[in-house]
């Protein structure tokens, strides 16, 4: 039986958050239960790096979109729960040695230290593998064919043309010297991918035309680049302990960032006025869009 379709949201974005927190570790806490056999320390892995902790904005984005276009409340949740799936896989990988060698994430010890490289490794591939899976349910969509966007929308957002190919270019920055251009497009890439694909998720779950989703697209791409740039910037102003992670670690390896190339002022000038572009996106719609307009918002004043 299909669940009531996703109602506005409360314009108090805290609680809207806390719900989504909720919503989304009682989905992985279902998918992710812990079996009796030589896999169980598998699975621990992936409770440890999916569930609790996170801002969990992707799928918030999701609900936010979806509510536009009265999508069921629970397909909005399963392509919610993909979307940050894919994203925690990302961060487990991210935090290897072998790539940004992290020991803290959300204010835990990341899974590689929890448990152990190979662990770390093998839950961020199941991880990525569970994402498609519950796109692929007709739990998520009756339309194969709606299945079928999702799927494919999320593939590129995570692959080479997407978050892995900005994390690349991420490695890369490391030993060359990147310019403002080139920032921008590795954190299209590596952050704003991931963002634009739990937009695109609510619209396609809707049934909106591929052309009629302009508007959310501008949204998406504004948003994901104000993101980074407060990253940024939290990176050189922010609190290791509300940050849950250690920071001012681009600098140390003299990596390029929009602060670096911007100063303090003008990158947050610029975030301001991406957060501002990305509303105007929205200027169509009512009241129902108020919850992306809070997030938008939300993220430029946020501390972590």
């Amino acid at each position: 039986m299909s669940s009531a379709p996703v109602q506005p949201a409360p314009v108090d974005l805290a609680d809207a958050l806390a719900q989504v927190q909720a919503e989304i570790d009682r989905r992985f806490d279902l998918l992710l239960a812990v079996p009796d056999d030589a896999r169980a320390r598998l699975y621990q892995a992936m409770r440890h790096a999916a569930i609790g902790g996170g801002k969990r904005l992707r799928p918030l984005l999701v609900f936010a979109t979806a509510q536009l276009f009265d999508v069921d409340r629970d397909q909005a949740g399963r392509a919610a729960t993909a979307l940050e799936a894919i994203h925690v896989y990302s961060l487990v990988h991210d935090d290897l040695p072998a790539m940004d060698d992290d020991d803290l994430r959300h204010g835990k010890a990341t899974a590689h230290k929890a448990f152990d490289e190979a662990t770390a490794i093998l839950a961020g591939d199941c991880l990525h593998a569970l994402a498609f899976e519950v796109l692929a349910d007709p739990a998520t969509h009756p339309d194969p064919a709606v299945r079928a966007e999702l799927i494919a929308d999320l593939a590129r957002a995570s692959g080479p043309a997407g978050m892995a190919g900005g994390q690349m270019m991420d490695l890369a920055a490391e030993s060359e010297t990147f310019d403002l251009g080139t920032v921008t497009r590795l954190q299209q890439l590596k952050t704003g991918a991931l963002i634009c694909a739990a937009v695109e998720a609510g619209a396609i779950l809707g049934r909106v035309a591929p052309d009629a989703r302009t508007p959310l697209r501008g949204y998406a791409h504004d948003l994901g680049l104000a993101f980074q740039i407060v990253d940024d910037l939290m990176d050189v102003e922010g609190n290791e302990e509300l940050a849950g992670k250690k920071l001012r670690k681009d600098e140390a390896a003299g990596k390029e960032t929009f602060v670096s190339l911007l100063g303090v002022e003008r990158a947050r000038a610029q975030s301001r006025m991406l957060v501002d572009q990305a509303i105007a996106h929205l200027r169509h719609f009512g009241a129902e869009a108020d919850l992306l307009r809070a997030i938008a918002r939300f993220v430029i004043e946020r501390d972590r």
